[in-house]
C-alpha cells in the first residue's frame, strides 16, 4: 500500500502543513493540502491531454479533500454511484474526492473489486455485447489501440470481482463534459487529469468498494 499520509499529498515545493497552537491532544487534525492539478493542455507521453474547463463541470466534481468518515482503511477507495463520487480514503478521517460519470440506468453495480491491473493510454476492445447493440464498433474488435479518442483515456484501473474481470475499469475519458452524469456501460470515467492523479498514487491490490 503507498504512502497516503499527508505528507505525500505536499506540493514538490515542500510547503508545509500549519498546525494549530491549540494545547498537545487538544489540537484538532488539519487537512492536507493539495496542490491543484493543471487541467490545461499538455503532453502526457506519446499524446496531449485535452484542457478541461472547470467552470462547466459543478463544483462537488472538482478534485478535493473532504471529511469522510469511515470504518474502511485508508488506501481503499470508495465509489458512491448515485452521487457520482469516488472517495480515495486517506489517514485521520479524511478522503481525497473525484467526481465521475457512473453507469447509466440498467448498467450501473454495486459490490466490492480489487484493482489489478493498471495501463498508460491502454488499448480498448469493445465486449462482443456492445458490438452487438452499437455495430459501428465492429471496427475495433481486435482492439482500438491507446491515444486521445480512445473511451479508456489516459490511465485504466482493471478492476477484479470474486476472482473475475466482469469488464469494469475506473478511467479517464475524451469526454470530459459527461463528468456528473450517468452516461457509461458500468465503468467509472475520471477527467484524464484526475485518473492520471489517481493512478499515481494507488497500486494494484487496492481494495474497491461501490456503493
Amino acid at each position: 500500500m503507498p504512502d497516503l499520509t499527508r505528507r505525500k499529498l505536499l506540493a514538490a515545493s515542500g510547503s508545509a502543513l500549519a498546525l494549530s497552537a491549540c494545547m498537545p491532544g487538544m489540537t484538532p487534525t488539519p487537512p492536507p493540502d493539495l496542490e491543484p492539478i493543471d487541467y490545461s493542455s499538455r503532453r502526457d507521453g506519446p499524446h496531449r491531454l485535452t484542457a478541461v474547463d472547470l467552470e462547466q463541470i459543478p463544483e462537488f466534481l472538482h478534485r478535493q479533500i473532504v471529511r469522510y468518515e469511515t470504518e474502511e482503511e485508508p488506501g481503499t477507495i470508495i465509489i458512491e454511484n448515485q452521487n457520482r463520487l469516488l472517495y480515495l480514503l486517506l489517514e485521520d478521517g479524511y478522503a481525497l474526492r473525484y467526481g465521475l460519470s457512473v453507469g447509466r440506468e440498467g448498467f450501473d453495480w454495486t459490490g466490492e473489486a480489487v484493482v489489478y491491473r493498471k495501463a498508460r493510454w491502454p488499448t480498448w476492445t469493445p465486449p462482443p455485447e456492445m458490438i452487438e447493440r452499437e455495430p459501428h464498433l465492429e471496427r475495433w474488435k481486435d482492439g482500438q489501440p491507446g491515444g486521445p479518442s480512445n473511451p479508456l483515456g489516459a490511465r485504466a484501473l482493471y478492476l477484479m470481482s470474486d476472482g473475475v474481470d466482469q469488464g469494469y475499469r475506473i478511467h479517464g475519458t475524451p469526454e470530459w463534459r459527461s463528468i456528473g452524469r450517468f452516461a457509461s456501460s458500468g465503468c467509472f470515467r475520471m477527467l484524464q487529469q484526475d485518473v492520471i492523479d489517481l493512478y499515481e498514487r494507488v497500486p494494484t491490490g487496492t481494495r474497491v468498494v461501490v456503493v
